[in-house]
């Protein structure tokens, strides 16, 4: 069986994280339980320092983040560059405990190894756009198993090169992402005919792979995701959920209505406004999620009815109190026009919230019979369901009921013994 795996930490930097930053920080905790070595490798703006120390500050350093000035930017680009057709050797970071680390304690991966190079993941995707190759990374300890946890133009000399490829949105909806779809395209392709083993989590993304990019289904697994909430966030007194929902954003619990996630085309925002205030429902709509793009129209919109009381919105909200927001809603909207798996389903169901998602893409195949579904393009159909969440107490204590069951498919076992027999199987 192989026993050293790394993974790539291209989401994993990010300060707020993503859903894909969470599907990594699990895999690599499973991985680890397991009983195999876990190696993270990341990017680094700098070139990374010689001196081990050194590496080690600057790999927790803000300010060594900071944006280098363009010049340098440019610079460090044509010498990587040049030098990518030999191959990258990523610098090992020891983390000795010098460095005081529990503020990342949430963020950073379980890991027996970190390493950086400069710019890894951006001179990765230049050279592929102008060489058409994946640029070899070349560890001092041979991995058994690299596993880009995103279409990465990357591999490992002499190991086993797996992708995980959630979904293909780019292909499917191109008018909802800003990627070079052409890039895109040919990036996926590459995949599709080198890598030694594609990864998804649904099968409806395992269906778009197999016909889209033309690979063997017997080359594609589908270990679904999973998730797992701290303890001490789930098993809060609903009276204490209240009280925090009160005191912080003065709200009453099972008074709201909550859609989280990205304010990006595919989340379908505007539409879901539109819906909410075309429901005439008396309960506010709360929306939480990081400024994406294509969004002008939804944000003045947000603006001027947060200053009438009908929306609240937050960019940002911590895990707890994001916890605390789903626990007290009355129901989670989540009219995505398309996704690889849709945790904010998955995540609803576990914490006892009725859910109204699309009948389209995987939605279905992770709400099961738990959810009441609208068609996402149709703003009539989605009013109804509004009205009809909120009026309908019986619905949603059998919603809560059927989404307790079907998020038991995706536990944390379930989904352990799924990456187990990937792994086993690639070894």
């Amino acid at each position: 069986m192989s026993r050293r795996i790394i993974f790539d930490g291209l989401n994993l930097a990010l300060e707020r994280g993503t859903g894909i930053a969470t599907y990594t920080r699990m895999l690599a905790g499973i991985v680890r339980d397991l009983g195999y070595e876990v190696g993270i490798v990341y990017s680094s703006p700098r070139r990374p320092a010689r001196n081990p120390l050194l590496r080690e500050i600057a790999f927790f350093d803000a300010t060594d983040a900071a944006p280098v000035p363009i010049t340098r930017e440019v610079w460090n680009a044509l010498v990587d560059q040049i030098h990518y057709p030999m191959g990258v050797k990523p610098s090992a970071v020891a983390l000795s405990g010098a460095v005081i680390t529990d503020q990342f304690a949430r963020r950073l991966p379980v890991h027996d190894g970190v390493f950086i190079a400069r710019n890894l993941f951006a001179n990765a995707r230049r050279y592929f756009s102008w060489s058409g190759r994946f640029a070899d990374l070349a560890f001092e300890t041979r991995p058994d198993i690299l596993h880009c946890t995103y279409q990465l133009p990357l591999r490992a000399k002499s190991a086993c090169n797996i992708y995980t490829i959630h979904d293909l949105v780019p292909l499917r909806l191109p008018f909802t992402t800003l990627d070079n779809k052409r890039q895109t395209y040919d990036l996926l392709r590459k995949i599709a005919a080198e890598a030694d083993h594609i990864v998804t989590v649904s099968e409806n993304s395992k269906r778009d792979i197999v016909q889209l990019l033309g690979v063997d289904e017997k080359r594609v697994t589908n270990t679904y995701q999973s998730i797992e909430f701290p303890r001490e966030y789930v098993e809060r007194p609903d009276d204490l959920v209240a009280e925090q929902l009160r005191g912080s954003y003065r709200l009453e619990a099972q008074n709201y209505l909550l859609f989280y996630g990205a304010l990006e085309p595919k989340k379908n925002v505007a539409r879901l406004i539109d819906a909410y205030l075309l429901s005439a429902v008396d309960v506010p709509l709360v929306i939480t999620g990081a400024v994406g793009w294509g969004n002008k129209a939804e944000a003045k919109l947000l603006e001027e009815l947060s200053e009438k009381g009908r929306i609240y919105y937050y960019e940002y909200v911590s895990v707890p109190m994001l916890v605390t927001l789903i626990r007290g809603a009355r129901a989670v909207l989540f009219p995505s026009l398309y996704e690889g798996f849709g945790l904010p389903v998955l995540e609803a169901m576990v914490l006892g919230t009725p859910v109204v998602t699309s009948r389209v893409s995987s939605l279905p195949e992770i709400a099961g019979d738990a959810a009441l579904y609208v068609n996402p393009y149709e703003i009539d159909d989605m009013a109804r369901a509004i009205k009809t969440i909120v009026a309908d107490a019986g619905l949603r204590a059998e919603l809560v009921q059927r989404g307790l069951a079907q998020a038991a498919l995706f536990s944390v076992e379930r989904y352990r013994q799924r990456v187990a027999a990937l792994y086993e199987r690639l070894g």
